[in-house]
């Protein structure tokens, strides 16, 4: 018999639950009963099926869902024939007790055969259980599997959830299905909005769900919902002669705020323009969730968007309440940008020495020194003036002791580049200020100007050293220094900057630096416990320091950090793992070259010769791997055979004068389409020609022939990865 499909509607009814938890949980409990009813083997149809949630509830509804499970078969394996049966064919207590646990006679079990031999078997069908009858285990299965990492209690209840629960809407078809959770019991009354519809909602069947919801004035699903919050918003910045500034993040904890969005415009006074716009925006999106209204050329005007979870008879009552929370946080704002400009960035620039970055490397101050000398050297390297880029690392952190990032921290940088132009400073300073942080989130760009990228590019390498040297290495899922991040900002400024840097030597000369600052810190520290010890009548000797250099080890690893970092970055941008370790074994010193050779091997990789050779490259480099001894330098043309030893040797001899220039300009491209027309002499070499002879002389040159290609071949990359 076929079970019957009917939808499906499970609605979990709550307090406000937290903001930017509620997508997650959402996701969770549709994934989780997707995966209670596969697990059953229930059929579903998923349709366009999507998590449905609101700032009160939770809720999964699935077009259509099997009305039962298909049979459920069995097959339990029972004793071996040699155990089972006694000389006489009669039934051992081993076969007697297997049947009686089966609740068969022996002579109904069946037989089967593996490798040991032939056994009996007990096979069954039952009929599937009810769908109804499973999803209430199902619901809980997924509500236990959702990532609550703080449950609430609520009365003298032992459970918890993310928030009190009050209802349970739990429909298969038309009929309730019998089940609880969390103190409530099952039914078809939905809740409608808190203000607008403060009763309950009848549900006929699923397919109902979302129109009576909107009915009771609650968007149920969270597109629609954003949809109308962006329409909404757009057309009141609009009204005002602006456009609204409508940030992802912003707008998605929004979204989880309302239930029946309307847009309310507002105003500011004029006099808050004067502060730093990316402080008022800051404190707009992040503190109170409204959305800014900028002009044409993207700067701030005085007016503003909230957004209220109910359509109000008195909207000026809301507009003043809005107007009214903002108002302290924009006084507090110019308060500290007026503050500042009064004590400069020179003298915020002094503080940073009494302030610890890190106990093994040394004050901020500290570190500015450190990031100062690599991004003078850095410019020297591409093209950049060493002394504006000394300049505007020596100020890049002086913002970190104004009032307003203590209070604003995301503006590191961005408060940074205004107090230094009203301090005089270049427009190419006071911009690389700020774009030393670029980027700062994943997507966004690396800094636009050439000394905002050295700039970026010198604090990332000592970043990174610093982490590495003490002792802060990722773990797992822990990384305080976010050295993961600091090392694909890195990556992505050197590459999309087109820069042509020297990463191993930057990163020695990164690491000699807070090598040093690390063996700074362990000097002081053998100098307190010794004056603490003298305090108590003991003489402890200090010693000397011992400064060293950049441990290769530490070289290695930053190395290979940073390209692992690259292996994601590139996996975004389609490019196959094998065509990128192909270029990683090779560990090229810039990483501006590791994207010239990796986009070289994709070319290569379209070529028809392209698998052959890498298949030939493999080959050549596992015979070489087993040479013991020292394989002769140059090839003794006197030793070649006529035929396709010779036409190799020439073929070989003529490809490497052919890309000699290509390979110093690092045209890759052209490098790896002449080394593709080798594959007739490659071939035919392989065909004709055996290399392990027993005349020594002729064996060594031979090998002599195939290092010569080797070398050639894997000079733009290991393309024996390429051969599948």
């Amino acid at each position: 018999m076929t079970a019957t499909m009917q939808p499906l509607l499970i609605e979990l009814g709550t307090e406000e639950l937290p903001v930017k938890a509620l997508p997650g949980l959402a996701q969770a409990l549709f994934d989780g009963v997707i995966d209670g009813l596969v697990k059953r083997g229930i059929a579903l149809d998923r349709g366009e099926a999507k998590p449905l949630y609101s700032p009160r509830r939770l809720a999964v509804l699935l077009p259509g869902v099997a009305s039962e499970q298909p049979e459920q078969q069995s097959e339990v394996l029972g004793p071996y024939l040699n155990i089972a049966l006694d000389a006489n064919g009669e039934p051992t207590k081993a076969l007697q007790g297997f049947a009686q646990k089966a609740g068969v006679e022996w002579t109904q079990l069946a037989k089967t055969s593996d490798n040991k031999g032939e056994r009996f078997v007990h096979r069954a069908v039952k009929p599937g259980a009810r769908t109804a009858g499973l999803l209430p285990e199902i619901l809980r299965e997924a509500i236990a599997a959702m990532p609550i990492p703080k449950p609430m209690r609520w009365g003298d209840h032992d459970y918890g959830f993310a928030r009190p629960v009050h209802w349970l809407v739990l429909l298969l078809g038309k009929n309730v299905v019998e089940g609880g959770i969390f103190g409530t019991r099952s039914d078809r009354m939905s809740r409608g909005h808190r203000f607008h519809h403060d009763k309950a909602v009848w549900i006929g069947q699923p397919g109902e769900y979302v129109e009576a919801l909107r009915g009771a004035k609650v968007l149920v699903d969270p597109d629609e919902r954003r949809a109308r919050i962006v329409r909404e918003v757009e057309q009141a910045a609009k009204a005002g002669g602006g456009v609204a500034r409508i940030d992802a993040g912003n707008l998605e904890q929004v979204n989880c705020l309302v239930e029946w969005p309307s847009a309310v415009a507002c105003d500011f006074e004029d006099e808050f323009l004067a502060v730093p716009q990316e402080a008022l925006i800051a404190t707009m999106e992040d503190n109170q969730k409204f959305f800014p209204v900028l002009d044409g050329d993207g700067k701030l005007t005085h007016r503003f968007i909230g957004v209220a979870n109910i359509e109000s008879k008195n909207v000026a009552e809301v507009r003043k309440g809005y107007e009214r929370v903002i108002r302290p946080r924009f006084s507090d704002a110019k308060f500290f940008f007026v503050e500042d400009m009064k004590q400069g960035l020179v003298a915020m620039n002094t503080g940073l020495a009494s302030v610890t970055y890190q106990a093994k490397l040394g004050t901020v101050a500290d570190k500015v020194a450190r990031v100062a000398t690599l991004a003078e050297a850095i410019a020297g390297e591409v093209g950049v003036d060493p002394k504006l880029a000394r300049r505007a690392a020596e100020l890049s952190k002086a913002d970190l002791q104004s009032r307003l990032v203590n209070e604003f921290p995301e503006l590191q940088g961005i408060a940074g580049r205004y107090y230094a132009a009203v301090a005089g400073e270049s427009i190419e300073v006071a911009n690389a200020i700020d774009e030393a942080y670029m980027p700062r989130f994943s997507g966004d760009a690396v800094a636009p100007s050439k000394l905002g990228q050295v700039l970026a590019i010198a604090e990332r390498f000592d970043v990174l050293a610093g982490g590495f040297a003490a002792g802060l290495k990722p773990t797992g899922n822990k990384d305080p220094f976010a050295l993961r991040r600091n090392a694909l900002g890195l990556a992505r400024t050197l590459i999309e900057g087109r820069l042509d840097l020297n990463v191993l030597s930057f990163i020695v000369s990164a690491l000699n630096e807070v090598t040093l600052a690390v063996a700074e810190s362990d000097l002081t520290k053998k100098v307190r416990a010794a004056d603490h010890a003298r305090a108590q009548g003991v003489e402890v000797p200090i010693g000397q320091m011992v400064i060293g250099t950049a441990h290769p080890e530490y070289v290695k690893e930053i190395y290979e950090f940073i390209t692992e970092r690259l292996r994601g970055y590139y996996a975004d941008q389609s490019v196959p793992p094998q065509q990128f370790e192909s270029v990683a074994a090779l560990r090229p010193a810039s990483l501006l070259d590791f994207d010239h050779r990796l986009k070289a091997i994709g070319e290569f990789a379209k070529l028809p010769e392209a698998e052959a050779l890498a298949a030939a490259n493999k080959r050549i480099r596992n015979i070489l791997k087993k040479v013991e001894g020292t394989i002769p330098s140059t090839v003794d043309a006197s030793l070649l055979t006529p035929g396709a030893e010779q036409d190799l040797a020439d073929a070989v001899a003529q490809a490497i004068t052919d890309t000699d220039e290509a390979l110093k300009q690092r045209d890759y491209v052209t490098v790896l389409g002449r080394l593709a027309r080798l594959r007739p002499q490659v071939d035919a070499f392989f065909d004709g020609v055996m290399v392990n002879v027993d005349d020594m002389a002729v064996r060594n040159n031979r090998l002599a022939l195939l290092q010569r290609l080797a070398d050639r071949l894997g000079s733009v990359a290991a393309i024996e990865h390429l051969s599948t």
